[in-house]
């Protein structure tokens, strides 16, 4: 498969990764006992898509150095696009985690410690995934028309309003570890287990654990194979995603308190994945300009916000 990417690339990349954890787990943080505010949520935000463009900025000037520059316009669109992309599929993401912790009742000191764990899961399950992925493209290229129907599926189940479900004791996985497991009936403090009477017992702060990164694992059969519809270059498809994920702590304090307020977006995601879709299954048909999905995807979120934004005015004056 042909790849921009190289040894010093990805070491140059997963360099940067680090750092960005480093950073993320050392300087957004809050005081004990207070919750992470909305504004240092926003500056958070902001400071994490800044870092995303700047790579995609130096992405192009490397690109441009040494292989031209068409191949670097080339890329870096794609790179962008697909970042837009695991950006906005992210946000249905952090709802369920919403829900999650709703559920158990996890406090937000603890909400920043399981994010911690389910940021560092995250990135080790989707670089994983992003590779098979790419091997299976690579080695079976027919598999781009099941991701392709499965993201046509997905996105008619985003506009039929279909969602997944909402109770949370009703959750196979959730059922199966309660049966199996020795838990505690309340939290103990910021312990995953504890020992008592000389048995290991888990507490309800490591089901939560299991859920969210759970919850990562199915957004990702979603997310990754739409990212291949933008391109099939594993750097690309990489970077893209893991830069998404990295200022997910940030967008989920950030959007607390919205996520009542984006009545649009699945609806917005729906038609997005539609076009992505259909994309993936005309390959043999038409090639798509990067450019022209780029635009797409960006049109849609502006028109799925303003949409979003306007519903939420006319309730408030009725």
């Amino acid at each position: 498969m042909e790849t921009i990417g190289n040894l010093w690339l990805y070491i140059a990349f997963f360099g940067i990764v680090i750092v960005m954890l480093l950073v993320d787990f050392l300087g957004f943080k809050q005081k004990q006992g207070q919750d992470v505010s909305i504004k240092q949520a926003a500056y958070w935000s902001v400071a994490w898509v800044s870092v995303a463009v700047l790579f995609g900025g130096g992405l192009w000037l490397y690109l441009q150095q040494t292989a031209g520059m068409t191949l670097a316009n080339q890329k870096t669109m794609e790179y962008f696009a697909g970042y837009l992309l695991e950006k906005s599929l992210a946000i249905d993401n952090v709802f369920v985690w919403l829900m999650i912790f709703a559920a158990f009742a996890i406090p937000a000191a603890l909400q920043r410690k399981i994010l911690l764990y389910g940021v560092l899961g995250a990135i080790a399950l989707r670089t994983l995934f992003i590779f098979i992925g790419a091997w299976f493209v690579q080695e079976f290229s027919w598999v781009l028309y099941i991701f392709g129907a499965f993201l046509v599926y997905t996105g008619f189940k985003f506009l039929k309003g279909q969602e997944e479900e909402t109770n949370i004791e009703d959750i196979k996985a959730l059922k199966w570890l309660r049966k199996h497991m020795r838990i505690t009936p309340q939290l103990e403090g910021d312990k995953f287990f504890i020992r008592q009477n000389g048995l290991l017992w888990a507490t309800p702060l490591f089901l939560v654990l299991i859920l969210v990164e759970a919850s990562d694992v199915i957004f990702a059969v979603d997310s990754i194979p739409a990212i291949f519809a933008v391109t099939s270059d594993p750097f690309i498809v990489l970077t893209a995603n893991l830069m998404a994920i990295l200022g997910l702590r940030a967008m989920f304090f950030l959007l607390a308190g919205a996520a009542s307020k984006l009545h649009y977006l699945p609806y917005g995601l729906g038609i997005i994945l539609l076009f992505i879709g259909a994309k993936m299954l005309l390959l043999d048909v038409f090639h798509m300009p990067i450019w022209i999905s780029l635009s797409f995807i960006v049109i849609v979120l502006a028109i799925t916000a303003y949409l979003s934004l306007r519903h939420n005015k006319k309730q408030l004056q009725s």
